[in-house]
């Protein structure tokens, strides 16, 4: 795994935030396990754009941080399941706020995006 070169200051909230959440794809998986949607293939399928190598780094870094367990199942071929932790659980209401916030504020964000391309092709 990735090795940081500057600490992280575990005296500030949004910084161990940021660690341990702070990529495109995190919140975006939390959401689709705690949905229900727990196997690397139907992640894929359920997030537009993810590849599968991403997705992976991406589960490992949240399994590690202990936001995502993990069960493995012995059989051919190997299938494997992910879920929710407490710690990942606890992050269910702000993820839920973070999706309201961001549908309400589309609609403004398309607006702002559509009058600048507007203004950079005159």
């Amino acid at each position: 795994m990735y090795q940081r070169k500057i600490p992280i200051d575990y005296n500030c909230g949004l910084n161990v935030a940021m660690e341990v959440v702070g990529s495109k794809w995190k919140f975006c998986l939390l959401d689709e396990i705690s949905k229900g949607i727990k196997r690397p293939k139907d992640l894929v399928s359920a997030i537009n754009g993810i590849t599968k190598r991403v997705l992976q780094n991406q589960l490992k870094e949240l399994e590690c941080h202990g936001l995502l367990g993990k069960t493995v199942y012995n059989e051919i071929p190997l299938k494997v399941e992910y879920y929710l932790t407490a710690s990942g659980e606890s992050l269910m209401p702000l993820i839920s706020a973070l999706d309201k916030w961001g549908l309400e504020f589309a609609p403004q964000l398309k607006m702002i995006i559509e009058n600048q391309m507007q203004e950079t092709e005159s």
